[in-house]
């Protein structure tokens, strides 16, 4: 409930003479009647103690919020200037002058017209002065005073936020900060407890409180748990008027969320964990996950796995999902079942992030047992080696073993195995297995010389299950036997000058030999027996694996005998030995005195005035392609003198006739004249037509000249029908173009379109005349003639 409290004020301005008191308005119900009364003067304004009245001053005083029907009543105004006659009239200025405050002229009565609120403005600030009713002069000099608002507890506190957002850690202690709330009150301060604000906690104990002076919220409970409650809705009530009972109140909410932090150690949720594995499972496979649970969230909740011991601690591996904290089990080594099939591991989970002052809760880790079971899967058959090396030598007969390869199966059952060659490595089928115990051996003979390593695959599958099969590379090494005659590093030709000496070397021998030899090779050469004694020529064996050759008498003489082909025989020391015979060719040529070869008998060996095959074949194909572009020069030159006289855009066939006559724009006014279609006579009969041959010329067909005022379209519809009638018209079709341009070629045409529309007989003798190009043509016209005579 509000109460309203009115003082009454006067203000007296003025000169010390007799004052005047004007009636007052109708007074505002409720207030007792004590007059204000503000006192104009003429020389100065000043505050007087008026009797029967307390203390004035130049203020006058409103409370705000009013309610009541009748305008409030402000205070009076009055000149000792004014004697009752009506003669003089109050106006007022300022702050709501007229809209907010009213005068009455006559008395000089304020009054406030609508309800006033401090909030807004507390002050107003205005202006009185006394005119003269009649000549409009003012009677006393304009005063300035004062309407101050008073306040009453009208505005509830209201806080800087709707809703409050904070955060604490969990585990606190008791008075740990939260935040600070703040409400602030409209009313006037300085103006009993109006303003004055108390908070309270309406919702949230028994877990945190508020200090009533500042707002400020702090933790009431010791060991508050995040994760038995994260989340607190607290509500804090703002009172003025100190918090006494009839105060106006405001309230907000504070949200407050818990932070974690690590105060939970991982924890399995069972102590075994059973997994089962084949024994096939390749290294860095996964075999299962575990999870150790941690109440904690975030980086408190990340956790390391580790091994700590068992009889697997070599063969497997453990590692940590970081998006779901579980620890993955992989193997490290290859597993077998028939050599073990179970493993035990224990698995400890640890706290990467641990806060020390939550120690004393526990050790943050916690173990689990981890039984893996190798189950047995079928394998392959596994080769006793990883690879195999064999040698044979490439003399041995086919058919002949060259080694074994063995594999077994590895699996309880010890199922057969049956052995194959991979024939993709070994296309030409020279090796054979036997597929049931594995011996390699040839099917065709070998040659180290062709192929010095043969690389082939084995297969070794189970008998029962073949698609369990591996593989394995099988490496064999070709022996080296003598088996291989030397024979000459090159083919020997040389030649003897007919003036050689006695004992003169002509030629030098080398050999070479495909087979291997240890030791080096030793070759030996003499000269065959049957040419031994009765040769023209000697042979001496360096030792050194070359001979040579050297003239056995003085003089040769190419006449008799041009050419000698000497037998040589080269032998190695090889066992078994090996012997060859090649033959040397041995040219007679004449020769000059230091011995440098000129000529032979038959063909030059080496001379250089002759010509090589190189050249000649050079001089062949430089003749042939002069030959050539002479033919396609005088092909070429022929087929121009053929070229038609009509040219391809005038052809004999159906098409458009096109004169490329083009005129010289719009500035060309002589370019074409309308008035040459009304006069045909002023076009020149010289002018020829560019489509015939204009050698033999006949007058063309005079038509009549069109009247003067004769119509372009009458004109041309004239020519259309002359042109059809024309036996004289083009010999193809054609699109004729009927604008006038001349009187027509010497020629004329020999169009025969509708020419049977005439009447009268043609004569086409003149068509012989024309030449053979159109002797066809007189031929055709010529017959009809002769057929309408008979």
């Amino acid at each position: 409930m509000r109460t309203y409290h009115c003082f009454w004020l006067l203000f007296w301005a003025g000169q010390p003479h007799q004052s005047f008191l004007t009636p007052l308005s109708k007074r505002t119900s409720g207030f007792p009647e004590k007059e204000k009364v503000l006192v104009l003067s003429g020389n100065s304004r000043r505050e007087v103690h008026r009797s029967k009245r307390s203390w004035m001053w130049n203020q006058f005083f409103l409370l705000e919020e009013y309610t009541g029907t009748d305008y409030q009543y402000v205070g009076k105004l009055h000149s000792d200037q004014d004697k009752g006659d009506g003669s003089l009239k109050y106006i007022l200025s300022g702050d709501g002058a007229g809209d907010l405050f009213i005068i009455n002229e006559n008395t000089g009565d304020i009054q406030a017209t609508k309800r006033l609120d401090r909030e807004e403005k507390p002050v107003y600030i205005l202006r009185a002065q006394a005119i003269n009713r009649r000549t409009g002069r003012p009677v006393e000099p304009e005063s300035e005073f004062i309407i101050k608002i008073h306040d009453i507890n009208d505005n509830e506190p209201m806080f800087t936020k709707d809703i409050y957002n904070a955060s604490i850690p969990e585990m606190s202690d008791v008075g740990t900060f939260v935040v600070q709330v703040t409400a602030t009150d409209a009313d006037d301060p300085t103006y009993g407890n109006s303003a004055k604000v108390v908070y309270s906690i309406l919702q949230g104990q028994p877990y945190f409180s508020v200090e009533s002076e500042t707002g400020i919220i702090k933790t009431a409970l010791l060991n508050m748990d995040r994760e038995n409650r994260e989340q607190y809705q607290v509500v804090i009530q703002a009172k003025d008027m100190g918090g006494q009972m009839g105060g106006l109140s405001g309230t907000t909410t504070v949200n407050i969320t818990l932070t974690d932090v690590n105060d939970n150690p991982p924890r399995f949720p069972q102590s075994t964990y059973q997994f089962r594995a084949p024994e096939s499972t390749p290294p860095d496979s996964p075999v299962g996950r575990i999870k150790a649970n941690d109440a904690d969230v975030d980086e408190n909740a990340e956790i390391e796995y580790s091994i700590t011991e068992g009889d697997g601690y070599d063969m497997f591996g453990i590692t940590t999902d970081k998006d779901t904290q579980e620890g993955i089990i992989t193997v490290k080594k290859a597993l077998d079942f028939e050599n073990k099939s179970l493993y035990i591991l224990k698995v400890e989970a640890t706290n990467t992030h641990v806060d020390p002052r939550f120690l004393y809760l526990g050790p943050f880790k916690d173990s689990a047992t981890v039984r893996i079971q190798v189950e047995d899967v079928d394998e392959p058959p596994v080769f006793s080696r990883p690879a195999y090396i064999m040698e044979v030598k490439e003399d041995v007969p086919i058919n002949s073993v060259i080694g074994t390869v063995t594999a077994q199966d590895p699996d309880a059952a010890k199922n057969p195995v049956k052995y194959s060659v991979d024939r993709h490595t070994d296309m030409d089928r020279v090796f054979n297995i036997n597929s049931g115990n594995g011996s390699i051996f040839t099917s065709k003979p070998l040659d180290r010389e062709t192929l010095l390593w043969h690389n082939i695959t084995v297969i070794a599958a189970e008998i029962n299950n073949p698609k369990q099969s591996s593989r394995v590379p099988v490496f064999i090494k070709v022996l080296d036997v003598n088996d291989n005659a030397p024979e000459f590093a090159m083919f020997y030709e040389t030649f003897v000058c007919e003036n050689a000496k006695a004992e003169q070397l002509i030629q030098t021998l080398s050999a070479v030999d495909k087979d291997d030899s240890y030791s080096g090779h030793q070759f030996s050469f003499s000269l065959a027996p049957e040419a031994a004694s009765s040769s023209n020529f000697t042979l001496q064996d360096n030792r050194d694996n070359t001979a040579g050759i050297f003239t056995r008498k003085t003089r040769y003489n190419r006449h008799e005998m041009s050419t000698y082909f000497l037998p040589v025989v080269i032998s190695d020391n090889d066992y078994p030995i090996q012997s060859s015979t090649e033959t040397v060719t041995i040219r007679v040529c004449a020769c000059d005195h230091r011995g440098k070869m000129l000529s032979c008998n038959a063909e030059a060996l080496i001379h250089p005035t002759g010509l090589s095959t190189g050249a000649l074949i050079a001089i062949l194909l430089c003749i042939i392609i002069l030959l050539v572009t002479v033919v396609l020069f005088a092909a070429l030159r022929r087929q121009r003198k053929k070229e038609p006289l009509i040219i391809s855009k005038e052809d004999i066939r159906d098409n458009i006739v096109s004169y490329n006559d083009e005129g010289g724009g719009e500035e060309d006014t002589q370019a074409f004249d309308i008035g040459t279609l009304r006069n045909p006579e002023a076009i020149d009969d010289n002018k020829l037509r560019r489509d015939i041959l204009p050698e033999t010329l006949f007058m063309p067909r005079r038509t009549a000249t069109a009247r003067d005022n004769t119509d372009v379209r009458d004109f041309i519809n004239q020519r259309l029908k002359e042109n059809d009638t024309d036996p004289t018209a083009p010999p193809y079709d054609s699109l004729a173009t009927y604008a006038y341009e001349g009187n027509g070629s010497v020629a004329e045409s020999l169009s025969s379109l509708e020419s049977v529309t005439t009447d009268g007989d043609q004569d086409y003798d003149y068509l012989s005349d024309w030449g053979p190009r159109f002797k066809k043509l007189a031929d055709m016209y010529g017959a009809m003639d002769s057929d309408k005579d008979s």
